[in-house]
């Protein structure tokens, strides 16, 4: 599903009207058309059924014009409460206003001085006070309403975004005293999904999300360039993998995966674990000889290779011939669970991922590996993906913590393009961005996967996924979605705050019915 800023869809709003012809008072009255379908769906039976539409000045209150005027001819008893003049209305918001007004839609107006004596009762509250277009702080008659809608029982569908959504207000004050926002029931977004409606805060906000087609031109789009998507179950269920009858377990993939070293053996049996819950034929673990028994009391259906060890039995730099031999019999090569930062076992991943001839996943250790060497990437034989949670991207980049979450997706866009691998940004809408500029976030996922080990399966679902055949974009992609849906699948049953890395991997088999539409 494509994904817009509020400046890309201002330029497709426009070149549709300027360009290709259709004006604005039509685009608006699709818009309210689609929305009073959807607020519909939320009334349910409609027959003595109140509506209120609270409309600001701008576009967006135009749009609740409309709503009125639709669901005053079916038959809905609908009042719009204004928070302006009529006077104040221009263009097309003021035509379709005198539209509703001529359809007998109720108009009534809201003041600073009269809003804290209102007792507003409905069945459904339609928001159309702000739109996209807003920058900093709501102040005044809107911040009041706003609060007000808050502080009340009534379903809300917002329209386009919640009123108060800006994407320069940092995001810990958002709906706070000093940033009100509305807390809808359901957003419908016209015409193309917005950014705000993706990531923190706004995905929370926003309640279930809808996009209402409202007839844009594909060609407006498409000289958008756009370069934001977001994995939805449509796309991520042809990317699942089929298995033919007669395949043998050579055919279904084969990951090489060096991991582990003195305490960290969690994390190579996590990673293995993962990806052979992930449809990976063969998994073939190369970890340091002295942990080998430990691992295989752990494992059972996991080959294990034993590997030259360091002095502090991390993988030492005699390993290398190994690691060939094992990236010889392999499809895809993941390395860095539970490494180490021993200076001879940060030598070697260097050394293994520049020269790899199979595409490589690299995670934790395996990323530190690379600190004041990231020049190396760009000169790697095959693709390369990292996997890095914001403390490692941090430590990568040398950017602040702080820096980062101001800009995850331009940091991560920026970092894939100047190292030139994929890189995928861990976290609340997981970001994976690609070399080219394209950027994809998730939309799975839950806080209780923030526990010791979920990364590790990552590590271990995308590797399957390229040892069967996905591309290491798509891999990326897809492996991000299922690992956060087994993760929400296991919060569902456990609670989120019980959550462990295990049951992600135990919750694998029905992600993947799910995706592939296999349960339903």
């Amino acid at each position: 599903m494509l994904i817009c800023t509020p400046k890309q869809m201002q330029s497709i709003d426009r070149r549709t009207i300027d360009e290709c012809g259709i004006a604005g008072f039509d685009l608006m009255d699709r818009a309210g058309l689609a929305v009073a379908k959807f607020a519909h769906q939320m009334l349910s039976e409609i027959s003595g059924k109140k509506t209120i539409i609270f409309c600001g000045k701008g576009n967006n209150g135009g749009d609740g014009f409309v709503v009125g005027r639709y669901l005053h001819l079916d038959g809905v008893d609908v009042w719009c409460y204004l928070l302006a003049s009529k006077e104040s209305y221009t263009g097309d918001a003021a035509a379709h206003l005198n539209l509703a007004m001529q359809a007998g839609v109720r108009m009534a107006y809201l003041t600073e001085e009269n809003i804290s004596s209102l007792k507003i009762q409905a069945d459904l509250y339609i928001d159309a006070i702000l739109g996209t277009g807003l920058r900093g702080i709501v102040h005044g008659l809107p911040a009041d309403v706003i609060w007000m809608i808050n502080q009340s029982k009534v379903p809300v569908l917002s329209i386009d975004v919640p009123s108060g959504l800006a994407g320069d207000i940092e995001p810990s004050c958002m709906n706070s005293k000093f940033a009100p926002c509305i807390v809808a029931n359901k957003t419908v977004s016209i015409g193309l999904m917005k950014l705000d409606l993706v990531t923190y805060p706004g995905k929370y906000w926003s309640g279930k999300v809808e996009v209402a087609d409202i007839g844009f031109p594909p060609e407006a789009i498409e000289l958008e360039n756009l370069w934001l998507i977001k994995s939805d179950l449509a796309e991520m269920r042809d990317l699942i993998p089929i298995h033919q009858p007669d395949d043998h377990k050579g055919d279904r993939g084969r990951v090489a995966l060096v991991a582990g070293s003195v305490g960290m053996t969690g994390a190579a049996t996590l990673s293995s674990l993962a990806a052979m819950r992930s449809g990976a034929g063969m998994v073939f673990l190369g970890a340091p000889s002295s942990l080998v028994d430990v691992l295989a009391v752990k494992m059972t259906e996991v080959m294990i290779k034993p590997l030259p060890e360091s002095t502090d039995r991390s993988i030492g730099l005699k390993a290398l011939t190994d690691i060939e031999g094992l990236t010889a019999w392999a499809d895809i090569l993941a390395i860095g669970p539970g490494l180490s930062q021993h200076i001879e076992t940060t030598e070697l991943v260097r050394n293994v991922v520049c020269n790899s001839p199979l595409p490589v996943v690299v995670d934790a250790d395996g990323i530190n590996a690379f600190i004041d060497h990231t020049h190396l990437f760009a000169d790697c034989d095959s693709e390369v993906v990292i996997t890095p949670h914001i403390g490692e991207l941090s430590r990568l980049t040398n950017r602040s913590h702080k820096e980062i979450m101001g800009d995850r997706i331009g940091i991560a866009k920026q970092t894939a393009e100047i190292f030139k691998i994929i890189v995928v940004l861990k976290g609340d809408n997981t970001v994976i961005a690609h070399p080219d500029g394209r950027v994809s976030i998730n939309s799975t996922g839950n806080p209780g996967m923030a526990s010791a080990g979920s990364g590790d399966v990552l590590t271990g679902i995308i590797s399957a996924l390229i040892s069967q055949g996905l591309s290491v974009w798509d891999a990326a992609r897809l492996g991000v979605y299922l690992h956060g849906l087994a993760g929400d699948l296991g919060a569902k049953t456990l609670g989120p705050h019980c959550l462990i890395a295990s049951d992600i991997i135990n919750h694998l088999p029905d992600a993947f019915l799910q995706v592939s539409g296999a349960c339903s």
